[in-house]
């Protein structure tokens, strides 16, 4: 069970709340409307931060909290051991945006978070949101708008475009998770695809994905095998990137034909999917199937022209 369905109910913790980006992201997840019930810092004195509780350790912020959710901001060497205490405390939703996880780290939070049934988004993750509701990181606030499209995103600054030019049409998500781009991580594509399709409020799926490993080939396994019932629309960063260079995130490099552009396009069509080949495209290929949704007629776009295939329903 992923524990996604955050609220403005949900409780949350803030571990390293009271260093500049704990303290900054606090504050702005809060105006967003997140309910941060308590931070957890174990090397100050400092009691509260902007009136929110600090403690010295995530098992005593629970206990007079009841917080369910945790966003961690503490160093990558620190991130094991802040998970371990999250988890040992009862946390189920854990977000870390923390760049630079060593590899045997992330896999030892990889087997402690799944054994105790909590769900992990990160690491290097900008976070996840339900817009409307709450964000649990830093999403940007422009890109967020409540609606039918479930977002799952590798690269950030893309997938924060891609949300801003949709919300622009007046296209928002259901939930958007970003993923993260590390090879070893909490939550994978193909880790949503029972989330998103059980979740009512989603009615299609985004992924915003790029070149490197098999992340994507594996997602489009997983829609084959449960015959996802949605739209799925996919845009993959990396197009023209160069053979055996690192781009970016450590997971995306590309070796031969594996992990390449053209090897995630040809797997995700075949499981359904639409794959755009810029934003344009992506936007009006979603706006069209959103105005489909609506029972509203418009142009066909601009990317279908020559074609007589329209993008899923």
């Amino acid at each position: 069970m992923m524990h996604l369905r955050v609220d403005r109910a949900t409780p949350v913790l803030v571990q390293g709340i009271t260093g500049r980006a704990g303290r900054q992201h606090s504050r702005l997840m809060r105006q967003y409307g997140t309910r941060i019930v308590a931070g957890v810092s174990p090397i100050t004195e400092m009691r509260d931060v902007d009136g929110v509780p600090v403690f010295a350790a995530c098992g005593d912020a629970v206990a007079a909290t009841g917080a369910t959710a945790s966003v961690l901001f503490v160093g990558a060497m620190q991130l094991l051991a802040a998970i371990r205490e999250a988890v040992e405390a009862g946390i189920k939703l854990i977000i870390t945006p923390t760049e630079g996880m060593p590899v045997h780290d992330a896999l030892s939070a990889l087997r402690l978070t799944r054994a105790a049934g909590v769900t992990w988004v990160g690491a290097s993750t900008p976070g996840m949101a339900v817009p409307g509701a709450a964000k649990l990181g830093f999403l940007p606030d422009s890109a967020l708008m409540p609606g039918p499209v479930g977002i799952a995103s590798k690269s950030g600054t893309l997938s924060y475009e891609a949300g801003y030019r949709l919300a622009q049409q007046g296209i928002g998500q259901s939930v958007w998770v970003g993923v993260g781009g590390d090879p070893v991580k909490g939550t994978r594509f193909a880790d949503l695809v029972s989330f998103y399709a059980a979740d009512a409020p989603t009615r299609s799926v985004l992924i915003i994905g790029e070149i490197g490993g098999s992340e994507e080939e594996e997602f489009a396994q997983a829609l084959i095998a449960l015959r996802f019932p949605k739209p799925v629309f996919a845009l993959i960063a990396g197009r023209s990137s160069p053979e055996g260079v690192t781009m970016g995130h450590a997971g995306a490099l590309v070796h031969g034909r594996h992990g390449s552009y053209d090897a995630k396009k040809e797997a995700l069509e075949a499981a359904g999917a639409k794959v755009f080949g810029t934003l344009d495209e992506m936007v009006a290929g979603i706006r069209a199937w959103h105005a489909r949704l609506q029972g509203v007629t418009i142009s066909k776009p601009a990317w279908a022209a020559d074609t007589a295939d329209d993008p899923p329903t």
